[in-house]
């Protein structure tokens, strides 16, 4: 049996209504299994599963039920309240695809951050740049502040940067929905080339067709628990005989 890349054991995450932190200093001397006070929710608990090289994980839910902070406690942005979670090997993280680009740098000096950042040497990154412009179909606004770009330009100079990473694990939120057609096409591409070179997939979304696309297996999140770790196709049917039928 192999080594499991991502293993989430008993995992909670505890948020507060009223404010914009999570934790206040008296929270980091107490223990993780106190109760909840007034304004605070458990955005999910007891959730655990563990996921296998090559697997090609969808992530089912409503709104609201906790299924890009899942995404976010794999990609270590954000930390567990309690319980365990434990990956094994770097990831690229499609999650708020434009965050950590600087506005006041050229396109140019934004690729090169970003992938040093992320592990690349500035050598791979000089092998691999042209491949990166030439992918996001904006050669002629290398040299451009990044804050003159359009929304969409940004998504695509974005996908292209972490996309060439080499990370044995992808997480993907639905980050794409702003690109247009022919490039989220072209994205998809790239992410079923990633997955047939043996990568593995942490996917977020609520686009059945692109769950059912890529993934095999799906955890359905719903009132912030998970109610169904199974085959992609009877997540989905569970999901849409509870909400949609």
């Amino acid at each position: 049996m192999p080594t499991p890349v991502i293993r989430v054991a008993d995992a909670g995450i505890r948020f507060r209504r009223n404010r914009g932190g999570r934790r206040n200093f008296k929270d980091l001397f107490s223990g993780n299994t106190r109760r909840s006070r007034p304004g605070e929710f458990w955005a999910f608990r007891n959730v655990s599963f563990d996921v296998l090289p090559g697997e090609a994980i969808g992530v089912v839910g409503r709104n609201g039920q906790g299924k890009s902070t899942l995404l976010k406690l794999v990609a270590g942005v954000v930390i567990a309240d309690e319980g365990v979670v434990k990956v094994t090997g770097g990831v690229a993280p499609l999650i708020e695809i434009t965050g950590g680009f600087v506005n006041d740098l050229t396109v140019r000096d934004n690729v090169y951050l970003t992938a040093g950042l992320h592990g690349m040497t500035k050598r791979e990154i000089e092998e691999r740049f042209d491949d990166i412009i030439d992918f996001a179909e904006i050669g002629d606004f290398v040299d451009t502040p990044y804050k003159h770009l359009s929304s969409g330009m940004k998504v695509r100079i974005a996908f292209s940067v972490i996309s060439m990473l080499e990370e044995p694990i992808i997480l993907v939120d639905e980050v794409l929905a702003v690109g247009d057609r022919s490039f989220k096409e072209k994205c998809y591409r790239r992410i079923e080339e990633m997955l047939a070179g043996g990568r593995t997939l942490f996917f977020v979304s609520h686009n059945e067709k692109d769950l059912r696309r890529f993934c095999t297996r799906g955890l359905y999140l719903d009132k912030g628990k998970l109610v169904l770790d199974g085959p992609i196709d009877e997540v989905l049917d569970r999901y849409n005989a509870q909400y949609h039928s």
